[in-house]
């Protein structure tokens, strides 16, 4: 089959969106996956055309049932990427909720054995985080969304990033 991929899945979340672009453009065998959100988003923050490059396949959600989650099964990829994760995701993770792109690739990756690490944006009880006009904003995720995420910690097969650096060295295992 060749070089297996990484799969990396973008939601709708500004905050550490850059960062994560930013991690992902530096592997050379990525398949991105945008939920609906993350192409608004990604547009807002003016950062759809760095992912637009030749090495990198786009899939975007189109159909309810998401067809592409079935290579996962077919063993195309080392792991899954979630990276930025909207509290929205993980609590949809957290459930066993998968009715979007993203929530179907984490599941189905579960259930295909490859692992998956996840980025949270919803780490700390206050946020310093850059908006869609470049300016900083501050953000006070919910007890909830805190808990979503340390319950995330506990899924086989799935690791949490805290940081920046804990999600390269998370890749830097698959890739």
């Amino acid at each position: 089959m060749g070089q297996k991929r990484i799969a990396w899945a973008i939601t709708g979340a500004g905050h550490g969106l850059e960062e994560c672009i930013d991690v992902l453009l530096n592997y050379p065998h990525v398949d991105v996956f945008l939920s609906r959100a993350a192409e608004e988003v990604l547009e807002m923050y003016n950062l759809d055309s760095r992912i637009t490059v030749p090495k990198i396949r786009i899939y975007q959600e189109t159909k309810y049932s998401a067809p592409q989650v079935i290579r996962l099964f077919a063993g195309a990829y080392s792991v899954l990427v979630v990276a930025p994760a909207t509290s929205n995701s993980v609590a949809k993770f957290v459930a066993g909720i998968s009715d979007t792109l993203v929530t179907n690739l984490l599941a189905q990756a579960g259930k295909s054995r490859v692992p998956a690490i996840v980025y949270p944006t919803d780490l700390e009880p206050a946020i310093e985080s850059v908006g869609p006009r470049g300016g900083p904003i501050k953000v006070y995720p919910r007890p909830i969304d805190l808990e979503n995420s340390e319950k995330l910690k506990s899924f086989p097969g799935v690791t949490v990033a805290n940081n920046r650096q804990e999600l390269e060295k998370a890749i830097s295992n698959f890739a």
